[in-house]
């Protein structure tokens, strides 16, 4: 990744699980010093969260960010409140038109340093039935089961 740091804060494993992801996208997040704090700690959740575009500007929902137990009480906000995804304009006017499609979210995947900021990386997603699902599943044991009976073999 020719020298940028990157380190995984939060990932949302439901995300894949739940939807087919399309494409993804880097933002920005804008956040409070006291939940920066509580993202070092290894404090929040990305399950359930969501993301949306109101007024030509990226909003995310519903992802958890405790108080941090040191801050102030002038410091904090809400642990899910909304918080603002800092995208190019060209960024959201595609994504914007991508969403607007029956049956497709943003979804935030994980949440990461990298050079300092905190990022999010967004999937644009179409969400998976129940069968595709347990397709899905299948595969995967499948795939577990050629393993393990080639290991066997040698």
């Amino acid at each position: 990744m020719s020298g940028k740091a990157v380190v995984d804060l939060l990932v949302n494993r439901r995300a894949r699980r739940d939807y087919t992801v399309l494409d993804t996208y880097e933002a920005g997040l804008v956040l409070l010093g006291s939940e920066v704090k509580s993202l070092r700690q290894g404090k929040g959740q990305l399950e359930g969260a969501y993301a949306q575009i109101e007024g030509g500007e990226a909003w995310l929902y519903q992802a958890n960010i405790p108080i941090y137990a040191n801050a102030a009480s002038f410091t904090t906000r809400d642990p899910k409140a909304r918080r603002k995804l800092l995208l190019h304009r060209a960024e959201i006017r595609k994504l914007f038109g991508a969403v607007s499609l029956k049956g497709r979210a943003l979804i935030p995947l994980k949440l990461y340093w990298k050079n300092g900021t905190v990022k999010v990386l967004l999937g644009l997603g179409v969400g998976k039935a129940e069968h595709d699902k347990r397709e899905e599943l299948r595969s995967i044991e499948a795939k577990k089961d050629i393993r393990t009976a080639l290991h066997r073999r040698r």
